[in-house]
């Protein structure tokens, strides 16, 4: 079992920036790729990063490439998604994610485990 939990989350103007972390606990957090996701009122949840077990190899949505930044630290049992340039669309629930594949995905059900979420709000 791994257990997720999510900080950071927060109102933020347009234009601002924000970082959300994960910290994990539970079995051993360096052997998880791991996602971060969203999910706005009445949408789907949607895949915005991920990031491998080692932190080589990253990936992001196109909607938030270039303005966001995954990382982790396995020492820390922690994974970052430092978000810029925020804009109002970028507002919704975002949810940490742990896989045991060994690259990350944007496939929802790949994931394993899952945190409880941080609102991020963007205003205008």
């Amino acid at each position: 079992q791994v257990q997720l939990v999510e900080s950071g989350g927060g109102l933020v103007q347009a234009g601002g920036s924000l970082r959300v972390s994960c910290a994990a606990s539970g079995r051993t957090f360096s052997s998880f790729s791991m996602g971060w996701f969203r999910q706005a009122p009445g949408k789907e949840r949607e895949f915005v990063a991920g990031i491998s077990w080692s932190g080589r190899t990253t990936n992001y949505a196109d909607s938030v490439k270039g303005r966001s930044t995954i990382s982790r630290d396995n020492a820390k049992n922690t994974v970052y998604l430092q978000m810029n340039s925020l804009k109002p669309e970028d507002t919704a629930v975002y949810y940490c994610a742990a896989s045991n594949r060994v690259s990350p995905t944007v496939d929802v059900p790949a994931y394993n485990y899952w945190g409880q979420g941080t609102q991020v709000t963007v205003s205008s």
